[in-house]
């Protein structure tokens, strides 16, 4: 049985993501930062897997994450760079504290995590790296400067470890989700003035009128990662409602 290690599994696309490779037939190794979550994620899995808590701000989460997940399931197949943190602002407003944890969170971790296991998987005899990026990863969403940089430097994670080893049998996807129903998203819709008119307003963005679910995301990620997609590296699957088409 394959082992994907999935970060930020514990709510939203991660665990959508961890359940659906859990259905497929993956062993998962759950990351997160609660404890309490990860253990539940666990065990709402329909297959084998464990957790490992871990906050990838801190430079020795990356590699404790791989040891982890080679220690109880004896392998390390695929890598889901999911976890991130989001803040708004311009280059004008932009705060140099939420800058350097977006950094060290969204695109610093997943560096570091993506390069400890092609260390591995290039032993291993190859392997699949699927990072978490986002329609804002592809164009400019107004009003979040870091959020869009860390999301476009996943872009460029991904084609950098497929061009560079493609002769290891290491494979590497963007799955870029559009605005999802995750719980961060239906807070901040039930927190809005009128809940109705602001989730119509995030909708209306998009042709399909309407915002993804988890399941939707999670399901790019499992074909990502699959024998079905062995032919793709480097590039993106986008997933927003036709978004990044207008």
């Amino acid at each position: 049985m394959k082992a994907v290690l999935v970060t930020g599994a514990t709510s939203g696309i991660g665990r959508a993501a961890a359940e659906s490779l859990s259905q497929a037939g993956w062993w998962v190794m759950v990351a997160g930062r609660d404890q309490v979550r990860a253990a539940e994620t666990v065990d709402s899995l329909p297959g084998p897997g464990g957790h490992a808590i871990a906050d990838l701000a801190h430079d020795d989460a990356p590699a404790a994450l791989v040891d982890a997940t080679l220690e109880q399931a004896g392998r390390l197949d695929a890598v889901v760079n999911n976890a991130a943190l989001h803040t708004l602002g311009t280059a004008a407003e932009l705060r140099d504290s939420d800058l350097d944890m977006l950094l060290a969170v969204n695109l610093r971790a997943a560096i570091r995590l993506a390069a400890v296991a092609v260390r591995h998987m290039r032993e291993a005899g190859g392997g699949v790296i699927v990072n978490v990026s986002s329609e804002a990863g592809l164009v400019a969403v107004p009003g979040q400067l870091a959020y869009n940089v860390t999301k476009a430097g996943l872009v460029m994670l991904t084609r950098c470890i497929a061009v560079d080893h493609a002769a290891d049998g290491i494979r590497a996807v963007s799955v870029c989700p559009g605005t999802t129903r995750t719980p961060l998203v239906d807070a901040a819709i039930e927190r809005a003035a009128d809940p109705a008119a602001h989730e119509e307003w995030l909708a209306s963005s998009r042709p399909a009128n309407r915002l993804g679910t988890p399941g939707e995301i999670a399901a790019a990620i499992v074909f990502a990662a699959s024998e079905e997609a062995s032919f793709m590296t480097g590039t993106e699957i986008v997933v927003d409602g036709g978004y990044t088409a207008t």
